[in-house]
């Protein structure tokens, strides 16, 4: 696989409202798991519309990961121009810094926003531009990201399009093992 779309979650339906939550450490480091997985199976490109939550803190994942593997690059495909103005202050920064960092740039849209058939584009656009998706997602919790999750599922049903989950239990593994690394260095 050399290209993977990543996406999932935004802040509020994980119930995340602040941006040091804790709990957004052990989302980027089961991301960071995943991704160098991938990584080192050969994947060059991972792609996201720079939505807030798991779309922007897997593009700072990737923005890291290039210093120890510089041959991955990230880009981002907003799906409409100024997605951004609605986002809060904070939100709005991170993206700012991650356009920054990004290989590849692009609006899919070339308009403002106008109503929800272009996130529905965005979803179909960048799944058909990939080999591949990993998804944060609980199907007890659908939310946005089963959007992405149809659009995959129907890419799938015609070619191999393979479609790779995070779940609740790989973030629970990811809390544990990060408990027991503090553990082993303070010890």
């Amino acid at each position: 696989m050399d290209v993977l779309a990543v996406s999932g979650y935004k802040p509020h339906e994980l119930g995340i409202f602040k941006q040091d939550a804790k709990e957004i450490h052990y989302i980027k480091k089961t991301i960071e798991g995943k991704l160098i997985s991938f990584i080192e199976e050969g994947l060059t490109w991972v792609v996201i519309s720079g939505q807030p939550g798991v779309e922007l803190w897997a593009g700072e994942v990737v923005s890291e990961l290039k210093r120890e593997y510089s041959h991955i690059k990230l880009a981002i495909l907003a799906p409409f121009y100024n997605q951004e103005q609605i986002w809060n202050e904070h939100q709005q920064e991170q993206y700012q810094l991650l356009l920054e960092e990004a290989d590849f740039v692009d609006v899919i849209s070339k308009k403002e926003y106008e109503g929800p058939a272009q996130l529905k584009a965005k979803n179909d656009f960048i799944i058909t531009k990939t080999d591949g998706l990993l998804l944060l997602y609980h199907e007890e919790q659908p939310g946005t990201p089963s959007f992405y999750l149809k659009a995959a599922e129907i890419k799938a049903a015609h070619k191999e399009y393979p479609i790779y989950f995070i779940t609740p239990d790989d973030l629970q593994q990811t809390v544990e093992e990060e408990d027991e690394r503090l553990r082993d260095y303070w010890e």
